[in-house]
């Protein structure tokens, strides 16, 4: 189905790279925009690199995290988009959070920026990105029906994974949603996505070249609709821990 999406929009992510690496075309194509990434929180100074840290060439994760904020900061510069940073603590660094931590904190983040589209993970794979997309879920049920349209993105890299949009279609149909893809007129911003991506220089050094290649790849996107206006609580996936 085609669909008009106009300025601002707020784009949920997870990690911070992941709304760049999923979204950067339709961030692109909307000057102006917000990206709030919900696990950009930095650890005390004494914990040590965990592995995906490492080597990255880390040797603290609070070296890690500022490290990581400053190349989200450049990229999203590079699409005229503002970042906005919670303060969950990504997996790897031994902290679990729940989705209604996450959702508490989303929903004020998301509504004080009087956004014109929701955009939000798919919740293909990782923990954290599950966690992100249950609690977007849960504001989805609760959301004004007059407001913004929520559009739900595929997760680059996690998307070629054999299997996943069938299990993700099947899950959202489990939860009585109705489920149809979105076409936006976003490809000519592809050469500006990329020189946003180059600036997440830590991430992209390990990745392989199909990995890489999939971030060129055209983006993806959901809308919901329920099949009743039951207002059921939303059953989470199960976490699968991913890379990051």
């Amino acid at each position: 189905m085609p669909l008009s999406v106009s300025v601002p929009l707020v784009v949920v992510s997870p990690h911070l790279d992941d709304a760049v690496f999923s979204c950067g075309n339709l961030l692109a194509a909307c000057p102006g925009s917000i990206v709030i990434t919900v696990f950009a929180g930095i650890p005390d100074a004494g914990m040590a690199a965990p592995d995906w840290d490492r080597h990255a060439g880390f040797t603290t994760a609070a070296q890690s995290m500022h490290a990581r904020r400053e190349e989200d900061r450049r990229a999203l510069a590079a699409l005229d988009a503002t970042p906005v940073w919670l303060d969950f603590f990504d997996s790897q660094y031994g902290r679990r959070h729940t989705a209604s931590e996450i959702a508490a904190r989303l929903a004020p983040a998301i509504a004080v920026h009087n956004a014109c589209a929701v955009v939000v993970p798919c919740g293909l794979f990782h923990s954290d990105h599950v966690l992100t997309h249950d609690a977007c879920a849960r504001l989805w049920q609760v959301r004004d029906r007059d407001g913004p349209p929520w559009l739900y993105y595929e997760e680059a890299i996690y998307r070629r994974k054999p299997g996943m949009l069938h299990q993700l279609l099947a899950r959202w149909h489990d939860n009585g949603i109705v489920s149809t893809p979105v076409d936006l007129a976003i490809g000519e911003h592809t050469a500006t996505k990329a020189r946003a991506c180059n600036a997440y220089e830590s991430q992209l050094a390990m990745f392989d070249s199909a990995t890489l290649s999939d971030l060129s790849a055209p983006e993806r996107y959901w809308q919901w609709e329920s099949v009743s206006d039951k207002r059921e609580e939303w059953q989470p996936a199960l976490a699968t821990e991913g890379h990051e």
